[in-house]
């Protein structure tokens, strides 16, 4: 059983995937929550536990991928699942295809349930041609114009933190500009919440130790108008959260800092992509960065001729159908 701080995710717990000849090798881990706990489905499945639902990629080893897979599945089935969901999965990543291919060796097929395309940048390009082609030079002239304006409050900087002390600090920043803004409204500020912020705190200083965790801030003078928490691992970075000062919200310090931020990871030769872990159509990074990274939440069945699959897939489809209309709903009413 995996201890969870974060909100709401407190009954997770994770499926080991071990090596065949050697079951203390652990090549999978995929942390997870059940379909009445996800969904409130009282149904035999498992689903992936994403407490900030921005990617759900089971941690596979490379080396044996296709192993570790079905590893995690036979995991899956001995905890009693009849079906796992897998939640924020790249389809046209590794992790997925090693999933297929285990899937594949036992007769059986995953879906996909929904599916989206997010915005992410292709770092190994020139960042000013990548920002002249998605903005145009008269957006970019209007930016200009709101970055010189800011800088009569004060010194424009851009901030990167790196070491666990400074990202100690920083994170502070980002989490007191978060809680100032809509999000603090709608109550999904990560500091409303003792758990939520106390992972963050944890787990952003524990990544930082690894290099795979910096905090950017933008300042005019002493004042902070906007940070974000970055991830990293490997050739990848990740756009994890953004607050922003809203009070100036007239020079725009979410693109602000994205711009510069664009910057920033395109004169790393370590990064080759980042993923804004954004939602689709996003209105203030889609503009930006015209990549595109195709996500989805995949359905996966465990035993072939289970009439109970197609029982949970069918209480899955309903739960969309109702649920989507509630949502634009609620979407229309927040707008209006």
């Amino acid at each position: 059983m995996v201890s969870a701080s974060a909100r709401g995710r407190t009954d997770a717990f994770a499926l080991l995937g071990t090596a065949a000849a050697d079951q203390t090798r652990l090549i999978g881990l995929l942390p997870v929550i059940s379909l009445w706990n996800a969904y409130k489905i009282p149904l035999p499945a498992l689903v992936t536990a994403d407490p900030y639902g921005a990617l759900g990629t089971p941690l596979l080893d490379r080396t044996a991928a296709n192993i570790a897979a079905a590893s995690l599945l036979n995991e899956a089935r001995r905890a009693g699942a009849r079906a796992l969901i897998l939640r924020d999965l790249p389809l046209e990543g590794e992790a997925f295809k090693a999933f297929q291919t285990a899937l594949a060796n036992e007769g059986l097929k995953p879906r996909v349930l929904t599916s989206h395309a997010r915005a992410c940048l292709d770092a190994t390009q020139d960042a000013e041609q990548i920002l002249r082609d998605s903005l145009g030079s008269k957006k970019l002239k209007e930016l200009r114009r709101q970055r010189n304006r800011l800088a009569d409050v004060g010194e424009v900087r851009f901030d990167v933190a790196r070491t666990p002390e400074q990202v100690a600090t920083a994170l502070e920043t980002f989490l007191a500009l978060e809680a100032s803004g809509w999000k603090a409204e709608r109550g999904t500020a990560l500091l409303q919440h003792e758990g939520d912020a106390a992972f963050i705190r944890t787990a952003s200083v524990a990544l930082a130790a690894r290099g795979q965790c910096e905090v950017i801030s933008l300042h005019a003078g002493e004042t902070p108008v906007a940070a974000a928490v970055v991830l990293r691992h490997q050739d990848r970075a990740f756009y994890f959260k953004l607050g922003v000062d809203e009070t100036s919200a007239r020079f725009s310090p979410g693109v602000q800092v994205t711009l510069e931020l664009t910057r920033y990871l395109c004169a790393d030769p370590a990064i080759g992509m980042a993923d804004s872990t954004a939602k689709a159509g996003h209105s203030m990074i889609d503009p930006i960065w015209r990549g595109r990274l195709r996500i989805g939440d995949v359905f996966i069945p465990l035993r072939r001729h289970d009439p109970m699959i197609a029982i949970i897939r069918a209480a899955l489809v309903f739960r969309r159908l109702i649920r989507e209309p509630a949502r634009r709903v609620v979407h229309f009413i927040r707008k209006h």
